[in-house]
């Protein structure tokens, strides 16, 4: 087989191969094969009749048309993979000689990925939500806590927020009870903003044993209701004395006030932080695609689309729903449900081109011990051997692919490890202190949250 590739305009290039005569024969020879196992022929066992007797009974023409269907995509692969074709796109396929006899020849038109350039990539900043909780936080979290110790006492005075008042309620339209809001003795915390947008705006101010009545509409319904609300009882919530022996009473954990004031700080911080991290990946893949000025490539956010598709497909079938239920329940067809994703389709090819740059700009790089490193991860993940996955994306051309998925996460990581992250008031974020690493680690290894560094199974087995 002789190949060769011609670049074209708008990313794609054009692909010629030759395949000779002899090389060619054995894909016809393969075709009788195939044809031998649908042609009956008497004294002959299925599929054991001999291309000679086959030849002569139907000649070489189909057999011919067989092997230019079944040889033409290898030929195309192995052309692709000599001329390392970064394919976007199936191929577009002409045979331009030897469809009756002679030398095969064809071309094919393919769609290749973009390179693109990404300048800035390494001053980029992205705007996080502060780790450190506000004074104002952590006294709220403190009151919270105390809150939950306090006591309820009566009070002889107008009802205010955070008062609990002990409410007898009636609700009526046109004459009638409205469900679900009439009862007796309900203890209810004013400024909660329940029942109605000015329910606790009417009561407020309200002192023990007033009788109110005012119209208003109930939240979830669209139609007024007169209410009559009898207030039996205002109670404030007091507040315990913040003691070392009200700690060593109430936490059972802490002996001291400090120790108690240190464990809220803490656990507050690390919700925050919990919290930053999970919107990292997200601000910092926003930076990168907001540096690619290039349109996402139609037949990139096509396949795009129908993968994220498919995989909601799947984790609503994996939760018991029928797809088909579900988009009749949505009022959406197969288009629309697929259209739907475009969005977050062309973010995610935009970030597909521009961590391939980054990586190609850094020089990064995959050696054979970070390959098998993923094929043992990937090995545990599906209940597999290692060298069965390894085994599998060879026979389907997948490593260069694999390969290029873990240079893009190493792209990530690389961004993760150089990005500026300043909070909303513009002060620097210490970013070591977000991934969960200390200054003196060496070992940058941490979670990447949405980075998408699980591979799919390496398509279907060819073999």
């Amino acid at each position: 087989m002789k190949s060769s590739v011609e670049p074209l305009e708008g990313n794609k290039v054009k692909l010629y191969i030759e395949i000779d005569e002899a090389e060619f024969d054995k894909d016809i020879e393969q075709a009788f094969r195939v044809i031998a196992r649908e042609v009956k022929l008497p004294g002959f066992r299925n599929g054991k009749a001999p291309r000679r007797v086959l030849e002569a009974r139907i000649g070489i023409g189909p057999a011919r048309e067989q092997a230019l269907r079944d040889a033409i995509p290898q030929y195309l692969g192995k052309a692709v993979r000599e001329h390392d074709v970064d394919l976007v796109a199936t191929p577009d396929v002409e045979i331009t000689g030897g469809q009756e006899d002679g030398l095969v020849e064809f071309e094919a038109e393919c769609e290749v990925r973009p390179e693109v350039s990404v300048p800035g990539y390494a001053g980029l900043r992205i705007e996080i939500d502060s780790p450190h909780p506000s004074d104002d936080e952590i006294h709220e979290a403190k009151q919270a806590e105390l809150r939950a110790g306090g006591s309820l006492a009566d009070v002889d005075r107008e009802a205010q927020v955070g008062d609990y008042l002990t409410l007898d309620l009636s609700a009526t339209r046109d004459g009638e009870e409205v469900m679900g809001l009439n009862t007796e003795d309900w203890s209810y915390e004013l400024g909660q903003g329940w029942v109605a947008e000015d329910f606790d705006e009417q009561i407020t101010g309200a002192k023990a044993g007033d009788v109110l009545n005012f119209t208003t509409t109930p939240k979830g319904t669209e139609e007024a209701a007169d209410f009559t609300v009898t207030v039996k009882l205002v109670q404030a919530l007091e507040l315990p004395e913040l003691t070392d022996e009200w700690v060593a009473d109430n936490t059972g954990e802490f002996e001291t006030v400090d120790e108690w004031n240190a464990s809220i700080t803490d656990n507050l911080t690390e919700r925050k932080l919990s919290q930053v991290r999970s919107t990292v990946m997200s601000k910092l893949t926003d930076a990168l695609t907001g540096l690619v000025e290039l349109d996402a490539p139609e037949s990139m956010v096509q396949a795009e689309m129908q993968s994220q598709a498919e995989n909601m497909a799947r984790q609503l079938q994996m939760q018991g729903i029928d797809f088909q239920a579900w988009m009749s329940a949505t009022g959406q067809t197969p288009q629309q449900f697929i259209e739907a994703t475009r969005p977050q389709a062309e973010r995610s090819v935009k970030a597909d081109l521009a961590l391939r740059a980054v990586a190609a700009a850094e020089q990064i790089e995959v050696d054979d011990h970070e390959l098998e490193m993923e094929y043992a991860r990937m090995a545990m993940q599906y209940g597999q051997k290692a060298k069965d996955v390894r085994k599998m994306y060879e026979r389907n051309d997948a490593v260069p692919e694999l390969i290029a998925q873990i240079r893009k996460s190493k792209a990530m990581d690389w961004l993760l490890h150089h990005v500026e992250m300043v909070d909303h008031e513009g002060q620097v974020v210490d970013r070591d202190l977000v991934l969960g690493h200390t200054h003196d680690d060496d070992d940058h290894d941490h979670d990447h949250g949405d980075d998408d560094h699980d591979h799919d199974e390496a398509g279907e087995d060819s073999e």
